[in-house]
């Protein structure tokens, strides 16, 4: 199966020229999933509640996921998206999944990271996990990297693969993620953004890029470098994280003892 990331830049505010640079790419990939990052469509650095209400969307209906629609069923692919999704009048940090047929599922960020407290509710609903046909896909967003729960919880429900838009700030999450598949035995797809957002008269972030695909052995299949963009593409064989033997003797589900473990 053909596994996609895509690092860029988003500008603040501005959906049309996101989705038109996103769109862009996914229309050359030759691939059957393809992970983009995290807020992709709106950029990061929000000023107040007012921009970020405004910047949210409906899922599914909204624009993002109507384009994205559009995309995969020209393409005959997947997609998995980090998007600011309004229910009800509430805010998510959210991560949606698009294929052929349209809308398949919609993850909400359990992690808030720093400011991202003040614009948007952590998601209350877990960690699910959808089976597409020749793959399972859980997805997280960016901060769920730095607890080992996250995956844990999805690799444990079935997931092969980690789908995991981004917008990393902090240095070690590239590294993290490699001992997340080997813990795990499970593929991981973070897509980052490059580039750099000062808003408001607030401290400017600066996004380390290097996004990557790993296999369950923690071999990175797929990398960019901080500041590249584009798309890469990697082969993965499924089949791998669904073989949990460690040695002969040892299977990591079978050996696991939740008596001994406290929370």
């Amino acid at each position: 199966m053909r596994i996609g990331i895509v690092q860029f830049a988003p500008e603040f505010g501005d959906k049309e020229y996101n989705l038109g640079t996103i769109s862009a790419v996914l229309n050359k990939a030759e691939a059957d999933l393809v992970v983009l990052p995290e807020l992709c469509t709106t950029g990061y650095q929000f000023k107040d509640m007012e921009e970020v209400r405004a910047l949210c969307e409906p899922v599914p209906g909204g624009e993002s996921v109507r384009v994205f629609e559009r995309v995969c069923r020209e393409r005959n692919l997947f997609i998995v998206a980090g998007i600011g999704e309004l229910a009800e009048e509430i805010c998510y940090n959210a991560s949606v999944l698009v294929g052929p047929e349209g809308h398949v599922g919609t993850y909400r960020k359990v992690h808030l990271f720093d400011e991202e407290k003040d614009w948007f509710r952590p998601g209350t609903q877990g960690f699910p996990v959808w089976d597409i046909g020749p793959v399972k896909i859980g997805m997280m967003v960016c901060f769920d990297w730095i607890f080992p729960e996250s995956v844990r919880s999805l690799a444990l429900a079935g997931a092969d693969l980690i789908c995991h838009p981004a917008n990393l700030v902090l240095p070690y999450c590239p590294d993290a993620m490699i001992t997340r598949s080997i813990e795990n035995r499970v593929f991981t797809a973070t897509a980052n953004r490059t580039g750099r957002e000062a808003r408001g008269g607030k401290e400017p972030l600066t996004f380390i890029g290097r996004s990557q695909i790993t296999d369950p052995k923690g071999n990175r299949l797929a990398v960019f470098g901080a500041e590249e963009e584009g798309l890469k593409i990697a082969e993965i064989d499924v089949p791998q994280a669904r073989n949990k033997r460690i040695t002969k003797r040892n299977d990591l589900w079978e050996d696991r003892r939740p008596d001994q473990y406290h929370a």
